[in-house]
């Protein structure tokens, strides 16, 4: 197994399904999906179980009961599950296009990790996108994209660039090349190394606080933003407050200024 590819989910059995399919149809095969399930109800078990029987790309579930929004933890109990040595990380609202693990095997090296973005949808197209479309690729499609109401943006660029074009906007674009939890990628060792993600952080900044750390171990990263990409799902966003944001922030602050390496509460924890 060359690869795992690990993303959240809970209780969103209709945007996971469209993710998986992505990943089912991906032009690179070796590799096994976890599933790191923060508590959903039974319908997500039984829809990962009909899935499994359906596409030939291994699938782990691996869920923690419902006690609020506990994504660092699940996630590390994913880390822990998984059976390859180069972890992708990505979103249960991001569709793959077909060449995203590709992408990610192509690009990664030791002492690095590898920084994706994506690409944001409105409601509208996310409620379209069919089975069919993701099997045949129209979601990443910028005609069919537009004709069923995208807006006209530079960002769409990201469709259309391939080759050096891409490599060329990877290496010119101004965004920082962090750790994003939504589409990055590194080796398992690494991660285990730095404790895997901090557990006292809920939502706001936890993805960006373990680069943080893996900078510090002495890490560098890749620019793949332009090279793998992802279509996000709309979806709100009901978990997110205030007071969390502060503290996320607080612990991001320490990082930075302490150097700190690894986390005291995140994958020995579980």
């Amino acid at each position: 197994m060359q690869a795992s590819v690990i993303f959240s989910t809970y209780n969103s059995e209709k945007w996971l399904e469209k993710v998986i399919i992505g990943f089912s149809v991906q032009t690179y095969k070796d590799f096994e999906i976890i599933i790191a399930d923060d508590g959903s109800r039974e319908a997500t078990k039984n829809l990962i179980d009909k899935l499994r029987a359906e596409i030939d790309i291994p699938i782990v579930h691996v869920w923690q009961e419902d006690n609020g929004f506990q994504k660092s933890q699940i996630l590390n109990k994913a880390i822990i599950a998984s059976n390859s040595d180069y972890l992708i990380f990505t979103d249960g609202d991001c569709i793959p296009r077909k060449d995203f693990v590709q992408t990610h095997i192509d690009y990664r090296e030791q002492g690095y990790f590898l920084s994706g973005g994506y690409f944001k949808l409105p409601m509208s197209i996310s409620e379209l996108i069919s089975k069919d479309d993701i099997v045949n690729q129209r979601c990443f499609d910028l005609k069919w994209l537009t004709a069923n109401g995208l807006p006209n943006s530079y960002k769409n660029i990201k469709f259309t660039a391939k080759g050096f074009l891409s490599k060329f906007l990877n290496f010119i674009t101004p965004t920082n090349a962090s750790w994003n939890g939504h589409n990055s990628s590194g080796w398992k060792k690494d991660l285990v190394e730095v404790n895997g993600f901090n557990q006292e952080m809920q939502y706001g900044g936890q993805d960006r606080e373990l680069g943080e750390r893996l900078f510090n171990k002495g890490l560098k990263s890749k620019q793949i933003r332009y090279s793998a990409i992802c279509v996000h799902l709309d979806h709100k966003r009901g978990y997110v407050n205030e007071e969390t944001w502060k503290k996320n922030y607080a612990i991001r602050e320490n990082t930075r200024k302490n150097k700190v390496i690894k986390t005291p509460i995140g994958i020995d924890s579980n």
